[in-house]
């Protein structure tokens, strides 16, 4: 495979093209078309990953360990979440009613209202009472969006702590203030953080005897994380226990990992955190910039404190800019960034993708930058600040261009993909191979929050 998506990652990654692993299948991927690059951003996100990690394999054992991966294999990674079956065999709901594109005044509006507490502060934004009838408070919340103006609604939401975007053009959101911001820099960047000591040579898997503290939630990161557990790290998952997870990423969030509750407001909690970071070789932050600071989280801090820990950094809207300090989902990014626009069927209404990509790929693009990171520890004994963010890659997907035709629509099947994740659930296996050998999940059945806060 040598197509300009994937092209353009691993060179970010400073890798080269003939690093990347042998894909198979037809693009775009079943399942997956769409007027923008999907199927593309895709493939050329896990390649990215399974290239670093043939990479952090051969540093640690001097052989590169051949890679491949099929695209319907991908296509089917990438909606994982809407393949996840309980044990009668129904898929989970992914987003509640004040989830979803609403017609302003002179516009639209996304919200995301997932999470009890960000509902709560959008109907205080709205000026709307909250009550057991959700058809009657989508109606007054979608009367109160109508009669106001989309950037209005936005600010409002965020004012009071919820979630509202205005869908913009992607020109619109490029000339932005935020929008400049997003879409500058690498896709994913990766700068020294001081040194470390060198990691000993692996067993069968890349990242085997690498332990990940997952301070992650949802998708993007949860995706990059369990990624990283199927490529050999024990990744373990910490949770606020006064914030639990909504029950779909409660089961997809937490395969390949183990899952753990602390409550860091207390010093019970802070003190089992800092036992854990001293045996930490990665730490994954999903958290708005700056929101972990109180905790001893940050780049800085942790690089002080643990020094020789590699740091990765997920954000929604990046780390600079007036947005920075804001929550983003996928769905959110999407209409801020112009893909609604350019998705769209019809011209009147914003459109979204076939899957999650952003957090997906963003996913992906997590694994990847954290196993560089572990080969450069592993060849020079350097530790290092891998960030992301959501916004940055969408402008990466808007960059590679529209497509005028739609070929490869046959609906998705995930059949050959589906694994057993006990106790009666089932979902989708981990994207690839190694040396022939397809890529399994650890720690199943998942136990949300059901684990020590402890190093197995």
């Amino acid at each position: 495979m040598d197509f300009a998506p994937a092209r353009e990652l691993v060179r970010d990654l400073g890798l080269t093209a003939s690093a990347l692993p042998q894909i198979s299948g037809p693009r775009p991927a079943p399942g997956l078309a769409s007027p923008l690059a999907v199927t593309d951003g895709a493939l050329a996100s896990v390649a990215a990953c399974l290239a670093a990690g043939a990479e952090l394999a051969v540093a640690r054992t001097g052989r590169y360990p051949a890679m491949d991966v099929t695209t319907a294999h991908v296509a089917a990674a990438v909606r994982a979440e809407a393949w996840l079956r309980d044990p009668a065999g129904r898929p989970l709901a992914g987003f509640a009613p004040l989830s979803r594109l609403w017609p302003a005044a002179d516009g639209w509006v996304r919200t995301h209202a997932n999470y009890p507490w960000h509902r709560r502060a959008l109907l205080e934004a709205l000026g709307v009472p909250d009550r057991d009838d959700d058809e009657g408070v989508v109606e007054c919340v979608g009367r109160a969006i109508s009669e106001r103006s989309a950037l209005d609604v936005e600010a409002g939401a965020y004012a009071a702590g919820g979630l509202a975007v205005a869908a913009r053009t992607a020109d619109e959101w490029r000339a932005s203030d935020p929008g400049r911001h997003a879409g500058t820099g690498s896709v994913v960047t990766v700068e020294p953080l001081g040194a470390a000591k060198p990691l000993p040579g692996a067993a069968r898997l890349p990242a085997s005897g690498v332990r990940v503290l997952d301070l992650t939630r949802v998708i993007a990161g949860p995706v990059g994380t369990r990624m990283l557990g199927a490529l050999g790290a024990d990744v373990l998952r910490i949770d606020d226990p006064r914030r639990p997870e909504l029950p779909l990423s409660a089961v997809d969030g937490v395969v390949g990992k183990a899952s753990a509750a602390l409550d860091l407001d207390t010093d019970g909690g802070l003190a089992a955190l800092d036992d854990l970071l001293l045996r930490a070789d990665v730490v994954v932050t999903g958290y708005r910039p700056g929101s972990l600071r109180r905790f001893g989280l940050d780049p800085d801090q942790l690089a002080a404190r643990h020094p020789g820990t590699i740091v990765v950094t997920l954000s929604a809207w990046g780390t600079s800019g007036p947005w920075a300090g804001r929550r983003g989902f996928d769905s959110l990014v999407q209409v801020a960034s112009g893909i609604g626009w350019a998705s769209s069927t019809d011209g009147a209404r914003p459109g979204r993708l076939p899957c999650q990509l952003l957090d997906h790929a963003t996913g992906y693009l997590l694994a990847a930058g954290t196993l560089i990171a572990l080969a450069h520890r592993a060849r020079a004994g350097r530790a290092s600040h891998v960030r992301l963010s959501l916004a940055r890659t969408a402008a990466w997907l808007l960059d590679q261009g529209a497509r005028d035709d739609l070929p490869g629509t046959a609906p998705a099947d995930a059949t050959a993909y589906r694994v057993p994740f006990g106790d009666g659930w089932s979902g989708i296996s981990p994207p690839g191979s190694i040396d022939g050998v397809p890529l399994t999940w650890p720690h199943l059945p998942p136990r949300y929050a059901g684990a020590a806060p402890s190093w197995g």
